[in-house]
C-alpha cells in the first residue's frame, strides 16, 4: 500500500507560514519565497546579534567620555586611572552610573584623579 505524507507536509508548511506571519505580499502567500524570506531574516537576525554587542559598546564609551570630560579627564585617562587603581567595573556598569548615580561617578573620577595625579579642573562660574 501507498503512503501519503500529506500530514507532515501540511504540519511543516503551517510551522513554515506561521515564521512569515507578518510579512507583505508573496512572502506571506507563497511557499519557496516565504522559505526565501526565513532564511534571509536568520541571516540578519544573525548579523545583528553581534552587531548589537559592538554598537551597545561604542554608546557605553560615548556616554563614559561625555561623562569624564564634564569632571576633566579624557576617556583614555578614565580608562587608565581605572586599571592603576584596580577597579573591576566595566564600560557598561559605569556608563548606566554616570546616567543614573552621579555622585558615585563623581567619587570614582575623583579616585581616578587622584591615582593619575590630575589636578582638579577649574570651576565654571
Amino acid at each position: 500500500m501507498r503512503t501519503k505524507s500529506v500530514v507532515p507536509r501540511l504540519r511543516a508548511k503551517k510551522r513554515l507560514f506561521k515564521r512569515v506571519k507578518g510579512s507583505v505580499g508573496g512572502r506571506r502567500r507563497l511557499l519557496r519565497t516565504a522559505k526565501e524570506s526565513i532564511i534571509r531574516a536568520g541571516v540578519y537576525a544573525r548579523r545583528d546579534r553581534r552587531r548589537k554587542k559592538r554598537d551597545f559598546r561604542r554608546l557605553w564609551i560615548v556616554r563614559l567620555n561625555a561623562a569624564a570630560r564634564e569632571r576633566g579627564l579624557r576617556y583614555s585617562q578614565l580608562i587608565a586611572g581605572l586599571e592603576k587603581i584596580g577597579c573591576e567595573l566595566d564600560r557598561r556598569t559605569l556608563a548606566e552610573m554616570a546616567v543614573v548615580d552621579p555622585t558615585g561617578f563623581d567619587a570614582v573620577a575623583a579616585a581616578v584623579r587622584q591615582a593619575l595625579g590630575v589636578p582638579e579642573p577649574a570651576a565654571v562660574a
